[in-house]
């Protein structure tokens, strides 16, 4: 029992004291400032979610993984770790960049899923613009090509609307016909 004490209050006595020699970091000379380091995480982010979906196009276009953020802004690994735990010391600091990155990130979601819906819907418009062009489409000679399922007629436009109204004619005399009839002949 008397061991158990002394090993609990030794335990105590040696977190408080490795907790006494800690030491806010020296600001660094050459330290990142908020709205810079905002997008360094933005950019890192972004970079390590593509790192995954992405990896053979990036890649193809010659983006290495590792230093691809620190080009882009101008700094080094060294300076950016630095800056990194400095902040992560002042904890007020560092949500306030990481409330601005994760905003900054919302929005870029939202406008994403914006621009993916409209290219959805154009891709969708094009795809019902190629199937009308099946069913009529102009030859060189610009006559109007109609497609029917047993044969392919040409003719001028002017001449394809009568043709197209002289079907509509036939198929209603034939379904006329048809509900004329006596069910019971």
């Amino acid at each position: 029992m008397i061991l158990k004490r002394v090993t609990i209050y030794l335990s105590v006595l040696i977190v408080i004291s490795a907790c006494h020699d800690l030491k806010k970091p020296k600001k660094p000379d050459n330290l990142i400032s908020k709205e810079k380091m905002v997008n360094v995480l933005i950019d890192a982010k972004i970079i390590s979610s593509s790192n995954s979906v992405n990896r053979k196009i990036m890649e193809d276009h010659g983006i290495n993984f590792n230093t691809y953020v620190y080009e882009k802004h101008n700094i080094d690994s060294l300076q950016f770790a630095l800056s990194n735990e400095y902040y992560a010391f002042y904890i007020k600091d560092y949500e306030e960049i990481f409330l601005k990155v994760k905003d900054c990130l919302e929005i870029l979601k939202v406008k994403f899923k914006k621009e993916e819906e409209e290219e959805r819907k154009e891709k969708e418009e094009r795809r019902k613009d190629s199937l009308r062009l099946v069913f009529t489409e102009k030859d060189s000679l610009m006559l109007l090509k109609i497609k029917d399922s047993l044969k392919v007629l040409k003719v001028k436009d002017s001449v394809a609307e009568m043709l197209v109204e002289k079907r509509l004619k036939e198929i209603r005399s034939v379904i006329d016909s048809i509900s004329d009839k006596d069910p019971q002949e």
